[in-house]
């Protein structure tokens, strides 16, 4: 009878490591996943934050404004430094797309844990005070 609730409570105890492995194993792929999903917004937001500097300090040179968007009244000179932009635009974003996959690629070779907090309350019997307080 004994030898059969220590084989049960070591059944339950293995299978509660087990489990508690489990938990840790996907609580590091989730802290992985949410590091890599805000670093990779951390890189979309600069990438679309350049351009937008770019559009909103030289725009004006291939006619762009937040009333005219349209390509159909633009001189051959601002069709000419649109196009120019649109290249830079697109390698831009080709580069950086380029560096959030090889971003991914180096979040896959690390183990990420996310640090959680950690509260320490002092217990004390009632009427004493904690060390160094003033009464």
């Amino acid at each position: 009878m004994a030898k059969e609730r220590s084989n049960e409570y070591n059944a339950f105890l293995q299978k509660s490591l087990s489990l508690k492995k489990v938990r840790e194993e996907r609580s590091k792929e989730v802290s992985k996943d949410v590091l890599f999903q805000s670093s990779k917004k951390k890189i979309q937001t600069t990438m679309i934050g350049a351009l937008s500097s770019l559009e909103d300090g030289f725009g004006f040179l291939w006619g762009f404004n937040a009333d005219n968007r349209e390509d159909e009244n633009l001189s051959p000179e601002q069709q000419h430094l649109k196009n120019i932009y649109d290249e830079a635009r697109a390698k831009i974003l080709d580069r950086g797309n380029t560096q959030i996959r090889n971003l991914e690629a180096e979040f896959a070779q690390y183990d990420i844990t996310k640090k959680r907090y950690s509260y320490n309350l002092p217990v004390v019997k009632p009427g004493n005070s904690l060390e160094g307080e003033d009464k």
